[in-house]
């Protein structure tokens, strides 16, 4: 026995050793073999279903060209279905456009129709000319600011530092008083001289110099406020007069008489329209005066009525629409000067006089308008310069609150020839003279009249009425519904509160 040869126990034949398994043969399939595979089955497909082809039968002669022959007939007939429809839609849209022109049409015929019931032109805006050539005012000559004592204080001094010649002193004041020195050193002394008050005022209305008008403008604010026990700041004896405030708006080219008709040829006229320049320290000069009446009484109350027609006046100016904020400042100062008793009386004056130098037109509208004050005096001048218009266009034959309130009514918008211009107008200057008031409150029949009134206007009107302003009293009418009924709701609210 060979040392190396295996022993009896260690044979192949162990069954104790476990036996290992037969490894499986994997089948491997190519890209072949599946296609003929889905060959194959695709054809059995087709097999069975012209098998069922067969069963259910088909006619004899069958042919594909037959079919495509028929969907092409039916390609066909849809094709003429839509050019029918799409004619349809061409008809359809060729009517509605002539419908459209038509429209439009009948639009133009009734304007020109309107035209020819109403041939007048235009109405033109307001505006008036207030100011005409400007004037070269003499008062600049000789101020004799040179011989007041403060400057003379300081060609005396040997502290100051400089020689101050007499010749230059007025150079000297401006210098001053454009830096506000002179205002500083008048508030310290505590009182002013009459020649420099003098001066500064003349500066104030005549200066071409914005600065220095500037400058002149807020020391005069300054002497004319009052302090808490209602006392000056600075003791003075020198106040601006009516005479001097007028005189600078003569040499401002301020047409007193006509201002809307007159223009001014004078030779000495140095510019020729606009505004003046000085005209905002003007008023407010005017409105500082005002403040001070319970010191000292600047104008009388017919010098305060002039000056009251001549602001109002100012509203009319186009190019002063820049100053309404001082004018309306001006006119509620103005407003507030008169006493209690002066007052009724002033206020029918000024009403009267403003009525004659308006025309019956957009500006006497634009004059209400203007009186924007919401106190009792601002309304009643508004309601007093509405009756003054009203009775300037009924030429005064009508008086009577009532019987104008019948004449406006009796228009009928309606007729052809109605002016619906002058309606316009009326209704504005009527309703300020009935509401702007409480004179009409405890009148309801004339209130309810006229609530009827514009009632009717703003229903009778119609749309496709273009003659002259017939849209706007239509409108017009149909706010100020809305504004009387909202005032009678709130006057019957106030009646059962005080209940």
């Amino acid at each position: 026995m060979v040392i190396d040869d295996p022993l009896d126990f260690e044979g192949d034949n162990d069954p104790l050793l476990s036996t290992p398994r037969p490894t499986k043969r994997k089948k491997v399939i190519g890209l072949d073999e599946l296609l003929v595979d889905f060959c194959e089955t695709g054809k059995d497909e087709l097999k069975a279903s012209a098998a069922k082809a067969k069963a259910k039968g088909r006619p004899k002669g069958y042919n594909s060209d037959d079919e495509d022959k028929h969907v092409t007939e039916k390609e066909i007939s849809f094709c003429k279905f839509v050019e029918e429809c799409e004619e349809k839609v061409v008809v359809k849209r060729t009517i509605c456009l002539c419908r459209l022109g038509s429209v439009f049409l009948i639009y133009i015929l009734l304007y020109f129709k309107a035209k020819a019931l109403d041939p007048g032109e235009e109405v033109p805006q307001w505006g008036q000319q207030v100011f005409s050539c400007q004037k070269s005012p003499t008062i600049l000559n000789g101020t004799g600011v040179e011989n007041c004592q403060l400057l003379q204080s300081f060609c005396g001094h040997e502290h100051l530092g400089f020689d101050l010649e007499i010749e230059k002193g007025e150079g000297f004041l401006e210098g001053m008083l454009t830096d506000g020195w002179l205002l500083k050193l008048i508030l310290l002394y505590g009182s002013v001289e009459d020649s420099i008050a003098s001066w500064t005022l003349t500066k104030l209305l005549y200066s071409s110099n914005k600065k220095l008008q500037d400058s002149a403008s807020e020391f005069w604010d300054s002497l004319l406020s009052l302090n808490e026990d209602d006392k000056p700041h600075v003791n003075f004896g020198y106040f601006p007069s009516y005479s001097i405030l007028k005189g600078a708006l003569l040499n401002y080219g301020y047409l007193q008489d006509a201002p809307c008709t007159t223009t001014s040829t004078s030779e000495t006229a140095v510019a020729d329209g606009g505004p003046p320049q000085n005209i905002t320290a003007w008023l407010r000069l005017v409105s500082a005066c005002c403040k001070i009446r319970k010191l000292h009484p600047v104008f009388s109350p017919s010098e305060a009525e002039d000056l009251l027609v001549t602001v109002i006046s100012l509203f009319l100016d186009r190019q002063l629409e820049g100053l309404l904020l001082i004018l309306g400042d001006c006119l509620n100062s103005l407003v507030l000067y008169f006493s209690t008793s002066e007052w009724e009386c002033s206020c029918l004056m000024v009403a009267e006089s403003i009525s004659k130098r308006v025309r019956m037109d957009l500006n006497c509208l634009r004059i209400v308008d203007c009186i924007t004050g919401t106190n009792d005096r601002s309304k009643f001048l508004r309601s007093q310069l509405a009756l003054q218009l009203l009775k300037n266009s009924f030429d005064r034959k009508v008086a009577n609150v009532e019987k104008m309130l019948k004449s406006v009514t009796s228009t009928n918008v309606k007729e052809k020839e109605c002016n619906f211009f002058m309606l316009y107008v009326y209704l504005v200057l009527m309703d300020n003279l009935l509401f702007s008031s409480d004179a009409f409150r405890n009148k309801p029949a004339i209130i309810e009249a006229w609530r009827t009134y514009l009632r009717n206007c703003s229903t009778q009107i119609g749309c496709t009425d273009w003659r002259l302003y017939a849209s706007k009293v239509r409108n017009k009418a149909s706010y100020l519904l809305q504004g009387a009924i909202s005032k009678k709701t709130a006057a019957g609210g106030g009646s059962v509160s005080s209940q």
